[in-house]
């Protein structure tokens, strides 16, 4: 087997080392600093997809470049057989910006929602004495890759060649509260949300159906699950997505945004689900080990101190304007949605051959789903860089619309 060869920036995949589990953007990212990346050819790009919704400080932060490199100074792992004062410090901070008194640490989004999957039986199980072990979720949502989240995510080509997959997982529609009610069994122990289904599209839950299901779930005794893996830390120009809605879930999970782009998860929980997650039943090697909590304990601080809930709140109306606006004129514009800097743009069209354009234009972005864009900015971003944003997408949708018609 041959090495694996660069040139002009692209990793040739079949002399690659790697199993060829992405589909690659044909770049080289290099380094980046705020809204901007560059490649190894020295070309710049403005960022609005930060690592898929991973680096909402922008790129290397300067307050959690410090805090990582003070702690890259005193130790870097020792396991969870010891206090890690950044683990705790990190936790108090999350209870207290939450609705939740418990974290668990670990190490992705997919190890979150399988800490919740199985803090939620548990609970049921192991505290309450009952064999509940269903999980409701919903067609179109996305929970993970892990085999039980790939079962758990509404998404069927996710499961391909997976088969057989774990029992335990009902599918209801979203935004449909009947049809939660009729999946509703005397098996079901926690239904899992996603109050904005990013990876399939941006589509938002309505907020009459979410008061109806945490309504619902406290009647029947059934756990809410709201995965906030993409929507977490700040996102959607609050701390967490649910805060929109006005309610408080039993489980909520975090990753992405949680440590400005080095490996952390976390499931948080309620009081009551204490004796659940009791000693020996669940662990993560990684999760919670000094250097990624650290950068997260940074993150938070720098996200309240710089007020940036307010500005993704602030710069997300102004760019959905602006997409409004200035795209209206474009029959391939179907709609724009989101919340805060969580946005997607549908299209009449499938939305591939728009974002190879809008990458050879500077402009980084990735869909969601085969027919929508998603912005996913810095919470940083200016209004300048939003213009800039817009002005590049309508400049690629002129170049279209001018060779479709040359045609």
């Amino acid at each position: 087997m041959g090495r694996a060869v660069c040139q002009k920036g692209v990793v040739s995949l079949s002399k690659s080392y790697l199993f060829p589990t992405y589909t690659k953007f044909p770049l080289t990212l290099v380094k980046g600093s705020k809204s901007t990346l560059w490649d190894d050819e020295g070309k710049s790009y403005l960022d609005f997809m930060t690592g898929l919704a991973v680096c909402n400080l922008g790129h290397v932060p300067e307050r959690v470049k410090m805090r990582v490199q003070e702690q890259l100074e005193q130790v870097w792992h020792v396991s969870n057989l010891f206090h890690i004062p950044a683990q705790e410090e990190l936790a108090e901070k999350l209870v207290t910006v939450s609705c939740a008194d418990l974290v668990f640490f670990c190490n992705s989004g997919a190890e979150a929602n399988e800490a919740a999957i199985k803090c939620a039986r548990r609970y049921h199980q192991r505290v309450l004495g009952n064999e509940r072990y269903e999980i409701i979720t919903f067609e179109q949502s996305f929970h993970g890759r892990t085999l039980a989240t790939l079962t758990a995510t509404g998404q069927e080509k996710v499961k391909d060649g997976y088969l057989p997959l774990p029992e335990g997982f009902v599918h209801a529609r979203f935004n449909d509260i009947e049809s939660v009610r009729s999946s509703i069994t005397q098996q079901t122990a926690a239904v899992m949300l996603e109050l904005v289904q990013g990876e399939s599209g941006v589509h938002l839950a309505e907020p009459q159906f979410v008061s109806e299901l945490a309504a619902l779930c406290k009647e029947k005794d059934i756990l809410l699950i709201v995965d906030e893996v993409q929507t977490g830390i700040g996102r959607t120009g609050s701390m967490f997505a649910y805060e929109h809605y006005g309610i408080e879930p039993d489980i909520l999970t975090l990753a992405k945004g949680l440590a400005s782009g080095l490996p952390i998860g976390a499931m948080m929980g309620k009081e009551k689900l204490r004796d659940a997650f009791s000693a020996g039943s669940h662990a993560s090697t990684f999760g919670g080990s000094p250097v990624p909590t650290a950068a997260g304990l940074a993150t938070i601080e720098t996200l309240l101190d710089d007020g940036l809930l307010e500005q993704a709140s602030r710069a997300g109306a102004y760019a959905q304007d602006k997409l409004r606006n200035d795209l209206q004129a474009y029959p391939v514009i179907r709609t724009v949605r989101g919340l805060g800097l969580l946005i997607g743009i549908e299209f009449t069209i499938p939305v591939a051959p728009v974002i190879q354009q809008l990458h050879l234009n500077g402009l980084l972005v990735l869909p969601g789903g085969t027919h929508v864009i998603r912005f996913m900015p810095s919470l940083y971003v200016t209004h300048a860089e939003i213009d800039q944003a817009v002005g590049i997408l309508g400049h690629v949708l002129r170049e279209l619309d001018g060779s479709a018609n040359g045609r």
